[in-house]
């Protein structure tokens, strides 16, 4: 079934950002877990479409047809011959979006129609960018491709702000960066991301490493995205966009599938609730918000699901 059909499906949040800008970390944050078995060398893939689900990893060519892959040998996968590639994970934050995790896009041994041509997938953006070296002007170039309304949606990570040791320096870079992106992103998000991973339930370090004001920033943009008819504008070539139904008793503590890193979700109406940390068994660091920051966006999204239940109700 395609989008045509007026079925509606879940936003599709990109993450992108050039070589070593921490998008490896930001994905294992969000998913609570390594989305790629270690020994996958993500710099040597297409982009990889992490959705809710267990079924198997498989690719999507340039002609729209699917093939089977295996985990094991990712690293053999055709670039020239591949539009992404779709694996499966029962992550919560997978319930409400999915992730479209893009390769490095400074990587001088790949061409960059690799990821340019899944670029039209996403809704929303969240690019990462180095604190020590922030918004290069490599950075800009690329975001100049983006469509309006992405950036709209999008956020701008200014990862491992932790390495500026003054407040003067962060001060300084914040405002440099915040001047230089004005109007090309929602908001801009500095953020630690090891001490976020390293952050535990209730714990002062996720709300200091910025964990806590990219959570709210990214629930907003899912909320927003999820309360519009038709988030799509140009779906992948001859790519069919099937329901995903989410298990009755799939809990955000349940096992994820081995090793897999989800791709192409399959629409679902998402329900309106904040996306957050999860820790799937196996894991060790906790990757749940506070029991008071998780209640406050609970209730706050609630509030909007049934305001809109009633002006359904009162429309019909």
């Amino acid at each position: 079934m395609t989008l045509a059909s007026g079925m509606s499906r879940k936003p599709r949040i990109g993450i992108m950002g050039e070589f070593s800008a921490g998008k490896s970390t930001l994905s294992n944050l969000l998913l609570g877990r390594r989305a790629l078995p270690e020994k996958v060398t993500a710099t040597r893939l297409p982009p990889v479409w992490i959705a809710w689900g267990d079924d198997p990893a498989h690719r999507v060519d340039i002609h729209g047809d699917t093939h089977p892959v295996s985990l094991d040998s990712l690293d053999d996968i055709p670039l020239d011959e591949t539009l992404y590639v779709r694996l499966f994970l029962q992550a919560e934050i997978l319930e409400h979006c999915d992730l479209i995790d893009f390769p490095g896009i400074s990587d001088p041994n790949m061409d960059s129609e690799v990821w340019e041509r899944v670029l039209g997938e996403v809704d929303g953006v969240l690019w990462c960018t180095h604190a020590t070296q922030a918004w290069r002007q490599s950075e800009a170039a690329v975001w100049e491709m983006v469509p309006e309304e992405v950036r709209a949606n999008s956020l701008l990570l200014v990862t491992r702000f932790d390495k500026l040791v003054s407040e003067s320096d962060r001060a300084r870079v914040l405002r440099r960066v915040e001047r230089e992106t004005s109007g090309l992103f929602e908001r801009v998000c500095p953020i630690a991301l090891t001490q976020a991973l390293e952050a535990s339930e209730g714990d002062d370090l996720w709300e200091s490493s910025g964990a806590h004001g990219l959570y709210q920033a990214l629930a907003g943009i899912v909320e927003r995205l999820a309360g519009q008819q038709d988030v799509s504008r140009q779906p992948a070539a001859g790519s069919p966009i099937d329901r995903i139904s989410r298990p009755a008793n799939a809990t955000a503590t349940g096992e994820s599938h081995p090793d897999a890193r989800g791709l192409e979700s399959r629409p679902v109406a998402p329900r309106r609730v904040m996306p957050r940390r999860v820790r799937p068994k196996g894991t060790v660091t906790s990757l749940r918000p506070s029991a008071e920051e998780g209640r406050a966006m609970r209730q706050a999204l609630s509030v909007v699901a049934r305001s809109r239940e009633d002006e359904t109700t009162t429309s019909g």
